[in-house]
């Protein structure tokens, strides 16, 4: 390697981990504040809290990496113009492409690292992700009950004065509150001196076990006279269990986060199989669909039938109802109305079904395409980069931020609305998961060009010019010499 590459890759590089770095941590600060909801104010231990961080810190890499290839390579391309040292290289007779060389290299090889981590690292780390909030309070069941306030918990609302123990089980002054029934009415409280609260690995059932305390009961009257009264049942106990299922414990808003489904969890080779396994599934219901609506509408493969030469058909009356008595003619009309109101509550039904599976397809072959995505960004990135920066021929983190996150942005934008729209149909996945790409790449190669040819970010004269050559004919057609002729 001669000693421009070696100054070239040193520059670079160490641009490249600069910038990354500050971006990796303000993505991160991202995600603890999506999350804050999950972490504030349930007690978790700083392992918890670093494993949660660490869980969610591969899905922070795509959006990372391209735009740190994107401002570094602006930032170095730019402060080796800015310094005339790309001007040097040029009367030595070293052009843009040599001094990109090594760098083309650098990058092939970090987007090969890209695809193999979003192909295996990411879908681990999102399963360990997934799985860590929906079992966090195995680990730690009390997290979900503050103390002083209540707390939803499954079908309860639980409010305690004061939690001690090791993990905080052990629970003093509880007070339980069920949750209002379909009335809308809330009949059940229960109060204990003491409380503990007990799970299982094994178990996906949490224990909360009181001592020593009474519950309450209102009681509906029959006589609506008597509601006035406000009667209620008092009971005593010295103990009693009650069971909460751990899955209540960490529900979340689906809507409210950015987590996908199992497709994420998945590297290219299991997608495959995935994919396989839900076109069958479309196609066999699809057909079944098909046959089952067929025999409904009666509509069947009618049996060859020989017809013999004397067969003398027979007319039908033109109005088929007149054959029937006018109550089986009202029979016969709700029953077919019946029938065809059935059938279509049933085909919107399915076609609803299948629009939801031919959804989770789309979903599945976006997340297949965006491993390679990735990959390519990386390089387009680059090549928009690299000759921009030697074109605007500033460094350091002014005009070049302002470049890097517009087109960033631009790119960040396109990719996530071809996604959602490729998922609900609106476009092949194909075309919605590389849409940003195409889009981008005439832009990567009209810079490149235009770097290498030392234009300008903007020609200005192929504008100009023929605007001048017009002023100037219509000056010389109305010259003093011209009239006077």
């Amino acid at each position: 390697m001669k000693i421009l590459d070696k100054y070239l890759l040193k520059t670079f590089l160490l641009t490249f981990t600069t910038v990354f770095v500050i971006l990796f941590f303000i993505f991160i600060l991202q995600t603890v504040w999506l999350f804050i909801s999950e972490l504030a104010g349930k007690d978790l231990d700083l392992i918890l809290v670093v494993k949660f961080l660490l869980f969610s810190m591969p899905r922070i890499i795509p959006l990372v990496l391209p735009l740190s290839v994107l401002l570094a390579s602006i930032m170095t391309f730019g402060n080796l113009a800015e310094n005339y040292e790309f001007a040097a290289m040029k009367s030595s007779g070293i052009s843009l492409q040599r001094a990109m060389r090594v760098l083309i290299i650098f990058i092939f090889v970090l987007s090969i690292v890209a695809f193999w981590f979003a192909n295996n690292v990411i879908p681990y780390a999102e399963y360990k992700f997934v799985n860590f909030r929906k079992n966090i309070a195995q680990a730690k069941p009390a997290m979900a009950i503050a103390e002083g306030q209540f707390n939803d918990v499954g079908f309860y609302n639980i409010k305690v004065n004061k939690k001690t123990g090791e993990n905080g089980n052990h629970l003093t002054g509880v007070t339980i509150h069920e949750k209002p029934n379909n009335m809308g009415e809330n009949k059940t409280v229960i109060k204990s001196k003491t409380g503990e609260l007990v799970s299982s690995e094994q178990s996906s059932i949490l224990k909360l076990i009181l001592n020593d305390g009474y519950y309450y009961q209102d009681v509906t009257p029959k006589k609506y006279e008597d509601r006035a009264k406000l009667p209620f049942i008092k009971g005593k106990f010295k103990k009693q269990i009650i069971n909460i299922d751990l899955s209540e414990l960490n529900k979340v808003d689906d809507s409210k986060e950015s987590i996908a489904g199992t497709n994420a969890m998945l590297n290219v080779n299991e997608l495959r199989y995935t994919l396989d396994s839900l076109n069958k599934n479309l196609d066999n219901e699809i057909i079944s669909f098909s046959e089952n609506i067929n025999q409904r509408v009666g509509i069947r493969k009618a049996p060859p039938v020989t017809v013999k030469k004397d067969f003398k058909k027979k007319q039908l009356p033109n109005d088929l109802m007149s054959m029937y008595s006018n109550k089986d003619q009202v029979d016969i009309l709700k029953m077919a109305a019946s029938t065809v109101t059935s059938n279509i509550y049933s085909i919107e039904t399915t076609q609803k079904d299948l629009k939801d599976k031919q959804r989770e397809i789309n979903k599945h072959l976006s997340a297949f395409y965006e491993k390679f995505v990735i990959a390519f960004a990386c390089f387009l990135m680059f090549f928009i980069g690299a000759p921009l920066g030697a074109i605007i021929r500033k460094g350091g983190l002014g005009l070049p931020i302002v470049f890097a996150v517009l087109i960033f942005i631009t790119f960040h934008f396109i990719n996530t609305f071809g996604k959602r729209l490729s998922q609900e149909g609106g476009m092949t996945p194909f075309m919605g998961s590389w849409m940003s790409s195409f889009i981008l790449l005439p832009l990567a190669v009209l810079l490149t060009y235009r770097a290498t040819n030392d234009n300008g970010l903007i020609n200005f004269d192929a504008i100009t010019t023929p605007i001048s050559q017009l002023f100037q004919k219509i000056s010389e057609r109305f010259s003093p010499a011209q009239k006077q002729q």
